[in-house]
């Protein structure tokens, strides 16, 4: 379990920077006044979930690694964090829905009927909490093993 320590503490680290994501996104009103902008501007979040990951890899090479890292050693590590965020995803998305945002669902179901994109139906069943967390997390790990097999290219030592 050591040895998995500096990963679990940046695992938690990212799912609290969503949450605060999350809350900025609120604060802004991209979860009711902009929701049409939602989507676009949510991506944004790559940016910071990024960085997360390049500050542990970073961190396990210098601390851990003595400086030397290899690529199987950062993306490992980058898995690492990513079982942790995926482990936490759907407590992080019951947080998010039911403390940060307890309108979201209904305001995107509201917004989707409203603009044509899906029927009642398809909204209700897409915007809910229990398809939030399964999107989650296979969105935690296939977004995370590909995060880290790229920045493990960046931190990795060259031959």
């Amino acid at each position: 379990m050591n040895n998995y320590k500096l990963e679990i503490r940046w695992g938690f680290i990212f799912s609290v920077a969503m949450l605060l994501w999350l809350l900025l996104e609120r604060l802004v009103g991209l979860h009711s006044t902009y929701i049409a902008q939602h989507m676009m501007w949510t991506n944004l979040f790559a940016i910071v979930a990024i960085a997360i990951y390049v500050f542990a890899l970073r961190q396990k090479k210098i601390h851990e690694l003595n400086g030397r890292m290899t690529w199987k050693q950062g993306f490992m590590c980058g898995v690492g964090v990513t079982v942790v965020v995926a482990i936490l995803s759907p407590l992080t998305q019951w947080l998010a829905h039911t403390f940060v945002s307890p309108h979201f669902f209904t305001n995107m179901v509201e917004y989707a009927v409203s603009s044509g994109n899906m029927t009642e139906a398809q909204a209700v069943d897409y915007f809910s909490l229990q398809s939030y967390m399964v999107q989650a997390v296979i969105g935690a790990v296939a977004m995370g093993v590909i995060t880290s097999a790229v920045v493990a290219l960046f931190v990795r030592n060259a031959k």
